[in-house]
């Protein structure tokens, strides 16, 4: 009889154990997170679920963002419009993970790689410079932080 009430002591601390570990121990990465969105064949089926200005101080609008959602992938990820001439960094988030993605010049269509984000919130900035940033060349925009929300 002793021995089973330590077995069901231990067993329940185990499950306390399980119960109590933190959320973001939890995050869990799907095949798609961190992927190239069109390499993938994911952006086969995407829509523009937000867009926004990306705005520089010194020449109003310089690009934009839009923020995607392929339903074959249950992905957003992040395509941006910026003058042929500028460099900078997409990043898009959802409220337990996050990626980054810097481009170069030379092209003026941009995206990111993308995040599972079925059934939560996702939105996603670019910032961006050109010629050296100099002289207020430089630029940011953002989607609502609850743009994949509505």
């Amino acid at each position: 009889m002793k021995l089973r009430v330590v077995a069901t002591a231990i067993g329940a601390a185990a499950v306390a154990l399980v119960v109590s570990s933190p959320a973001s121990a939890q995050v869990v990465l799907s095949k798609y997170d961190h992927k190239d969105p069109y390499r993938s064949g994911c952006a086969s089926v995407r829509r523009v679920v937000e867009t926004a200005k990306i705005n520089s101080r010194a020449n109003g609008q310089v690009g934009t963002i839009r923020l995607m959602w392929s339903s074959k992938c249950k992905t957003n990820w992040i395509e941006t419009t910026t003058p042929r001439s500028a460099n900078g960094t997409i990043s898009v988030y959802t409220a337990k993970k996050h990626d980054s993605f810097s481009f170069k010049s030379g092209r003026s269509k941009h995206w990111g790689n993308m995040l599972e984000a079925n059934n939560v919130c996702a939105w996603g900035s670019v910032s961006i410079q050109w010629n050296g940033g100099r002289g207020g060349q430089n630029g940011s925009g953002a989607t609502d932080r609850d743009g994949a929300c509505r």
